[in-house]
């Protein structure tokens, strides 16, 4: 199978390559996961956090958003002592907050794919170069997102955020998901 430049030969790489990345989500649970998981990667490769998933399910409460948006201090400093995570204050703290923030939206479904028109872009970019790592898109998601009251949602993670949740599909032209997403 050919695949995208960016993946490499680790299979936890290639099954996130192969199953998850750009297929389109709408489901409320894994789109909150991703949106923690794209501000944990800040500064970081992407694999460092996909090694991390699984512990980070294990520690955030499953990606619970009531039960994570009541975390405490505490809490927050006992996880800072957990190898298996990426020990940052502030991207715990902000888990915690974008889980506060995630529960007083109405709908954040919608809200998130109203973004892309509430149907997934198809991009054709044939290689490396043609992948923007920012959209006016990622950057109105950005915007209103830190508006809400969301930490570490720039407009570059939000982009990272609409790939990997299909809400664009930037697969390459040479890459075999392209042809089974579009």
């Amino acid at each position: 199978m050919t695949r995208c430049f960016w993946c490499n030969d680790d299979p936890l790489y290639i099954a996130y390559h192969d199953e998850e990345w750009g297929v389109p989500s709408r489901d409320a649970q894994h789109l909150f996961e991703m949106l923690l998981l794209e501000g944990a990667q800040a500064g970081l490769s992407w694999i460092t956090v996909l090694k991390k998933r699984e512990r980070y399910r294990q520690v955030l409460f499953g990606f619970d958003a009531e039960r994570l948006a009541c975390m405490t201090d505490a809490e927050i400093e006992e996880r800072m002592q957990d190898p298996g995570i990426i020990r940052n204050r502030l991207k715990l703290q902000a888990a915690r907050k974008n889980a506060q923030a995630w529960l007083r939206l109405e709908d954040p479904v919608a809200l998130l794919w109203s973004f892309v028109g509430g149907v997934p872009k198809i991009n054709h970019f044939s290689g490396r170069g043609d992948v923007p790592a920012v959209t006016p898109e990622a950057e109105a998601m950005s915007k209103a997102l830190k508006k809400l009251g969301f930490t570490f949602v720039g407009p570059t993670i939000c982009y990272a955020y609409m790939q990997a949740t299909g809400m664009v599909m930037d697969h390459t032209t040479d890459c075999d998901r392209h042809a089974q997403l579009s």
